[in-house]
C-alpha cells in the first residue's frame, strides 16, 4: 500500500476560512480503477471524480488499477464547490508519480478544472489568498485569477490556465512567471453629479447629513420626483473607501464569485434592491451560505425602492443588521457571519397611486388608502431611520428654467470628508455608529440643550433608540459646520426629520 498524499485546500463560512486537508491514497487489490471521495463533500465536489478522469485522459495518463480513495478533512466539515477539483488532481498525480508531494505540499490549491484540463475561475480566491500569505504558503489558483491574489500582498502564487502548465512548471520545462499587480483605481468612473439635480434643496441638504454621519434616510414623495436620482448619487459625495475598506469590501465580492479578476472594488458599492427580492436575495443563505445584497453594500449603500412593496418579512431582516453591522446565516450544517455595514438610503410613493395631496391626479381611494400602505412598514424599523424627507413633485417649467448654479458633487464632498474626518479622529468610527457610553462622551448637550430634548422627546412620544438617534444626528450637523459642540440649531434641525411630524405626506411611526 503506498503512502497517503496530502495537500491543502481552503473553505469559508462566511468570513472565516476553515483550512482542508486533500489526503488521496491508492490501495491494491482491485482488478479495475474505483474512484471514492468522501469527507461531507457536496454534489459539485464528487462530480470532480468524472471531470478528473476526463482530464488525465486528456493527458494521456490513466488511473492504475487500485482503489483511489480522496478524503476531505475534518470530515465533519460540509465541502462545497468545483475549486477542489485541482487539489484532488494534484494529488492523483503526486500518487502516481507525475509530480511530487514535497513540492506541492507548500502551496493552497483551489481551481476547478475543464474536461480539456484548462484551468477555470472559482470563487474566494483573494480571501484564499490572504489567508495563505499568513500562514506561510503559496497558492495555486487559476490563471485568470492570478493578479486576484497579488492584491492580498502575496508573491508565491503559481497561476496557470491549464494542468500542463502546472505539470510543467514542476517539471522544470517552464517557468510560470509571477502574476502582474494591477493597482485598484480609487477614483470613480461614475458620470453621475449632484449638479444635475434641479430643487430639492432640502433633500440634497439630507442626503449630504446622511453622507458625512453614515445615517439611515427615506425619501417620501410622488412619483418622479427625484427620488432615486438622489439616492443614486450619493455614493458621489461619500469619502473614497480606505484600503481596509477596499479590501474587506472585495473579499466579500470574492466570496460571492462577483469580483471582477481585473481590479479590486475600489468604489463604494451601491445596491439598488427590487422590491420582488427574496429574504435569502436580501440577507443571504442557499446551501453554500453565499452573501446577500445587505452583505455586498458593506461599506456602500443599500437602496430600497418603493418600500411598502417589499414583504414585510423581508423587510424586517435589516433591523439586526442595522444595529449590529452584521449578519448571522444559520443553516442545518452551518453558520455563517458575513459584515453588513451598510447605509440604508429607502425611497416610497405616499400611497398606491403615489399622487396623495394632489386632488387632480389621486384616485377615488385617497387619502384612506395612504395609511394602509404606509403602515406596512414596521414602526420598529422606521425607527432605525433618522432622516425622513418629504420630496415634493418639481414643475417642468421651472425646473427648465432654473439657471442659477449648483453645488457639484465635488464640493459637498469636500465638506462631506472634513465632517467624517472630524468624527474618525474623535472617535474612530462615524457618528451613526456611536452607542452607550460613545454618544454620551462625543454627543455631549448641555442642560438647556438636555431640557429641549427632552421636553420635545415627551410631546413626540420618542422612543429611547430616537433619542439616541436624535443626538447622532445634531452631532453630525454640528460636524458639518465644524462645530466642536452642539448648538440649539443643531439640534432643531435633527428633530425637524423625524417622522413624528408627517410632513406634506402623512409618514409616521
Amino acid at each position: 500500500m503506498q503512502s497517503m498524499i496530502s495537500l491543502n485546500s481552503i473553505i469559508f463560512n462566511g468570513m472565516e476560512a476553515t483550512p482542508i486537508d486533500v489526503q488521496v491514497q491508492l490501495s491494491s487489490g482491485l482488478s479495475k480503477p474505483e474512484f471514492n471521495i468522501i469527507g461531507l463533500a457536496d454534489r459539485a465536489v464528487k462530480e470532480s471524480a468524472e471531470r478528473i478522469r476526463n482530464v488525465l485522459s486528456a493527458l494521456n495518463l490513466s488511473l492504475p488499477p487500485k482503489r483511489l480513495t480522496v478524503n476531505l478533512s475534518p470530515a465533519d466539515v460540509e465541502k462545497s464547490g468545483s475549486h477542489f477539483d485541482l487539489p484532488i488532481l494534484c494529488g492523483i498525480l503526486c500518487a502516481i508519480g507525475v509530480l511530487s508531494e514535497t513540492e506541492l505540499e507548500k502551496y493552497l490549491i483551489l481551481g476547478e478544472v475543464g474536461l480539456d484540463g484548462a484551468i477555470v475561475k472559482t470563487d474566494a480566491v483573494l480571501p484564499a489568498s490572504v489567508w495563505a500569505n499568513n500562514n506561510g504558503l503559496g497558492i495555486i489558483c487559476p490563471g485568470d485569477q492570478g493578479a486576484e491574489a497579488r492584491w492580498a500582498g502575496h508573491s508565491n502564487i503559481l497561476a496557470p490556465f491549464h494542468v500542463v502548465q502546472l505539470i510543467n512548471h514542476f517539471k522544470g520545462s517552464q517557468t510560470l512567471p509571477l502574476p502582474e499587480f494591477i493597482t485598484p483605481d480609487t477614483v470613480t468612473n461614475s458620470t453621475l453629479d449632484m449638479s444635475e439635480v434641479r430643487g430639492q434643496e432640502s433633500a440634497k441638504r439630507a442626503l449630504e447629513i446622511a453622507a458625512a454621519g453614515g445615517h439611515a434616510m427615506l425619501m417620501v414623495g410622488p412619483p418622479g420626483s427625484g427620488k432615486t436620482m438622489l439616492a443614486s448619487r450619493l455614493p458621489t459625495i461619500m469619502p473614497e473607501m480606505t484600503a481596509e475598506e477596499i479590501l474587506e469590501t472585495s473579499i466579500i465580492y470574492s466570496i460571492a464569485g462577483q469580483l471582477n479578476n481585473k481590479s479590486l472594488l475600489s468604489s463604494r458599492p451601491f445596491r439598488s434592491v427590487h422590491h420582488t427580492s427574496s429574504p435569502v436575495a436580501l440577507a443571504g443563505g442557499g446551501s453554500d451560505a453565499r452573501p446577500g445584497e445587505i452583505s455586498l453594500a458593506h461599506n456602500g449603500v443599500l437602496f430600497l425602492d418603493e418600500l411598502p412593496e417589499f414583504n414585510r418579512a423581508t423587510l424586517e431582516i435589516l433591523r439586526q443588521p442595522m444595529e449590529s453591522g452584521r449578519i448571522l446565516i444559520s443553516r442545518a450544517r452551518r453558520n455563517a457571519t458575513y459584515p453588513a455595514r451598510f447605509q440604508l438610503i429607502a425611497a416610497m410613493n405616499p400611497c398606491p397611486c403615489g399622487h396623495l395631496g394632489n386632488a387632480a391626479l389621486s384616485c377615488s381611494k385617497a387619502p384612506r388608502c395612504a395609511e394602509a400602505y404606509q403602515n406596512k412598514i414596521s414602526g420598529p424599523l422606521l425607527d432605525r431611520i433618522d432622516l425622513h424627507v418629504d420630496v415634493d413633485g418639481v414643475n417642468p417649467w421651472e425646473m427648465n428654467n432654473d439657471t442659477s448654479p449648483r453645488e457639484t458633487s465635488l464640493q459637498i464632498r469636500q465638506r462631506v470628508v472634513a465632517a467624517r474626518n472630524k468624527q474618525i479622529s474623535r472617535q474612530g468610527k462615524v457618528n451613526a455608529h456611536l452607542d452607550g457610553a460613545e454618544l454620551e462622551r462625543y454627543a455631549v448637550l448641555n442642560e438647556e440643550l438636555t431640557a429641549f430634548l427632552n421636553n420635545a422627546a415627551e410631546k413626540m412620544g420618542m422612543s429611547a433608540r430616537g433619542y439616541n438617534r436624535i443626538k447622532r444626528l445634531a452631532r453630525t450637523i454640528a460636524d458639518l459646520r465644524g462645530a466642536d459642540d452642539i448648538a440649539m440649531s443643531d439640534l432643531a434641525e435633527a428633530l425637524s426629520y423625524r417622522p413624528i411630524n408627517r410632513g406634506k405626506y402623512g409618514v409616521k411611526i
